[in-house]
C-alpha cells in the first residue's frame, strides 16, 4: 500500500476510574495520541457492563492508539504489569497508518 506505515494497534479496556492511571502510563511511554471511547460495554471479569443501564455506577472506557514497533514494545512492557492492578484487557494487532496532513503517532 502506498502512503501507509506499518504500526501496532492497541485497544485497551479499563474501568473509567482507571483512565487517569492509564493515560499517565501512556504519557511515560511518550505516546503522542490516542482516542478514548466512553461507555464501553460487554462481559468480562467484572460481569456484564451495559452502557444503556442508567443505574450502572461504573463504566468502561476503551483507549485506542497506534504506534511503531519500538514504541509498541515500551507500551507493552509498561502495560503488562499495570493491567494486574488496573484490570481490564489489552489487544494488540497489526495495522496500517494512512499518512495524512498531521502525524500523532
Amino acid at each position: 500500500m502506498n502512503n501507509t506505515i506499518a504500526m501496532k494497534r492497541f485497544e485497551i479496556v479499563v474501568g473509567i476510574e482507571q483512565l487517569e492511571k492509564l493515560t499517565e502510563l501512556l504519557d511515560r511511554c511518550s505516546v503522542r495520541g490516542y482516542t478514548v471511547l466512553k461507555n464501553a460495554g460487554g462481559l468480562g471479569s467484572r460481569g456484564i457492563r451495559d452502557p444503556g443501564d442508567v443505574l450502572m455506577e461504573q463504566e468502561n472506557v476503551m483507549v485506542v492508539l497506534a504506534c511503531k514497533e519500538d514504541q509498541a514494545q515500551r507500551v507493552l512492557d509498561e502495560i503488562r504489569p499495570a493491567l494486574k492492578k488496573l484490570g481490564g484487557m489489552c489487544l494488540i494487532s497489526e495495522c496500517q497508518w494512512v499518512e495524512g496532513p498531521a502525524v500523532s503517532y
